[in-house]
């Protein structure tokens, strides 16, 4: 039934039982399956908190009111006891008693168990589609639907974006480009592709000729689409990502030897040479050294190890100064963020709604309610608007669910970074090397020490607040908007102070 023989219906049985209609709500189109529609969720806040007390909520039947199930009963009980009645146009039905809301609440049940069928009758159509060839949604970049012809067969083709698509490929499988590298060309073509869409790219068989899907469970079908590369190009392409695939601060998964996990990390402060190592087989003892021709610095592993174990426990927190530290913090987080938060809860719930449309016009499509050329023209606007909403999500400040329980893991991990590093393994280790000092250390064999040339301004901040609160009286703690603001203390090596978001950022993301 449309919308209008709906609202119709609902204005009919409210002038034939004398009811005063207040507001109407929905004529959007959305999905009943879900109770996080816009409009139902603005007609039940509406209901509860009217001040003119409304007593009854008409639909024209208990399936257009919520499919949910379980949920639609005891969202329907929660309405009852605040005095206000679920009446349906076409199921007459009294909730007085028992009875009648035992009749209700299976009538909700099967609504779900409808939509369920329903959903799984798409689910299979759409699986049939796809082992026969033909693609399910909106056509990926490079390809269009081809809608010249009368024909009921599916027809894609590759359009003007194609050249851009096939550039990628022969950019990663021939000249072993990096990602960055690949997506500054391209953009330079006037071909714009964001990091993540590229990787995308790179890894959907489409362009080659197959067809990968989740409703396939991993198997993969021969498409009725033209190849934009060959299978051997795209091969050639995923193997290069795949050894190519790198760590944090771009360090390279390498098979590294478990007894020396400064190699590489440690630098000769005289010569600027990384450190290499080896061992002394008869006394089985590890050393690193510097390959430099005339340098000759050498140094038992045991004792740089020792030595980067002392430089851990000066960024170690106190902790004595845990508590405070997370409550200043959370502080922070909360008055930078609450604009981006509810930014971030827009954009999430703006996403959730288009997602549902999409599902909504797929389901149409694969029951054959609409043909190809809407579904094509429909589909694509909404999965444009979906991945600039994503972008838009991606570059907002900060996304927490739990903001005080992950700010509080976060500082708890820095109670001790000794014991943190020594327990792990030397992957582990090295990666967590350069989450704290970015860039490497040098050791001057002078001093007999290391000299951080740039450390993670979270254990700078952290480092300025503990000497800052060891200057203070216990009963006259420093504000910490003005800790962090300070220049940060000296100590093995100077350091200079971050901005108060730039640190907490780094602080959330790191963590």
């Amino acid at each position: 039934m449309s919308l209008d023989v709906q609202r119709k219906g609902c204005e009919n049985f409210a002038l034939k039982n004398k009811l005063i209609i207040k507001d109407t709500f929905g004529g959007t189109y959305e999905s009943a399956q879900t109770d996080e529609r816009n409009e139902f969720k603005r007609m039940v806040t509406f209901a509860k908190n009217s001040k003119e007390g409304i007593s009854y909520i008409i639909v024209y039947s208990l399936e257009r009111f919520s499919r949910t199930g379980e949920n639609a009963i005891w969202l329907s009980r929660q309405l009852r006891e605040l005095g206000i009645t679920i009446l349906s146009v076409t199921q007459p039905i009294d909730t007085s008693n028992p009875s009648g809301v035992l009749q209700q609440n299976i009538l909700f049940l099967f609504s779900q168990y409808d939509n369920d069928l329903r959903r799984q009758k798409c689910v299979d159509g759409m699986r049939e589609k796809l082992l026969r060839g033909e693609w399910v949604g909106v056509a990926p970049k490079g390809y269009s639907y081809d809608h010249s012809s009368n024909s009921r067969e599916q027809k894609i083709v590759i359009n003007a974006d194609g050249r851009y698509v096939k550039k990628i490929f022969e950019l990663k499988a021939f000249d072993k480009l990096s990602n960055t590298q690949t997506c500054e060309v391209i953009n330079k073509m006037g071909f714009k592709i964001t990091m993540q869409r590229l990787c995308e790219m790179l890894r959907n068989p489409f362009y080659c000729g197959l067809i990968s899907h989740n409703l396939l469970n991993g198997q993969v079908a021969k498409g009725k689409h033209p190849a934009i590369i060959s299978e051997e190009i795209f091969l050639q392409a995923n193997e290069f990502m795949k050894k190519n695939a790198k760590n944090f601060h771009g360090y390279k998964q390498n098979k590294i030897e478990d007894n020396l996990p400064l190699k590489q990390f440690v630098v000769c402060a005289e010569c600027n040479t990384p450190f290499t190592g080896y061992i002394v087989k008869k006394k089985n003892l590890w050393y690193y050294k510097c390959n430099r021709i005339g340098c000759k610095c050498n140094k038992s592993a045991r004792h740089l190890h020792q030595k980067f174990e002392e430089i851990l426990d000066h960024y170690s927190l106190k902790k004595q100064y845990v508590n405070p530290i997370i409550d200043a913090i959370s502080e922070l987080y909360f008055k930078r963020s609450s604009e981006s938060i509810d930014e971030s809860a827009r954009i999430k719930t703006k996403i959730a709604e288009v997602e549902q449309n999409l599902a909504t016009i797929e389901e149409r499509y694969a029951l054959g309610k609409i043909n190809d050329d809407i579904f094509e023209r429909i589909s694509s606007k909404f999965k444009a608007e979906k991945e600039a909403l994503e972008e838009s999500l991606d570059n907002s400040f900060i996304n927490l669910s739990n903001p005080y329980k992950t700010i509080t893991e976060a500082v708890e991990k820095v109670g001790n970074l000794k014991d943190l590093w020594v327990s792990q393994d030397a992957l582990e280790k090295q990666q967590f090397q350069f989450l704290c000092f970015p860039g490497g250390i040098q050791y001057d064999r002078k001093i007999d020490h290391y000299r951080t040339l740039n450390v993670n301004p979270v254990l700078k901040l952290i480092d300025s607040i503990s000497g800052n609160f060891d200057k203070e009286r216990a009963d006259k703690p420093k504000a910490f908007f003005d800790l962090s603001a300070s220049v940060v203390p000296a100590g093995i090596e100077p350091a200079s102070s971050e901005s108060e978001s730039e640190i907490l950022s780094i602080v959330l993301r790191n963590h």
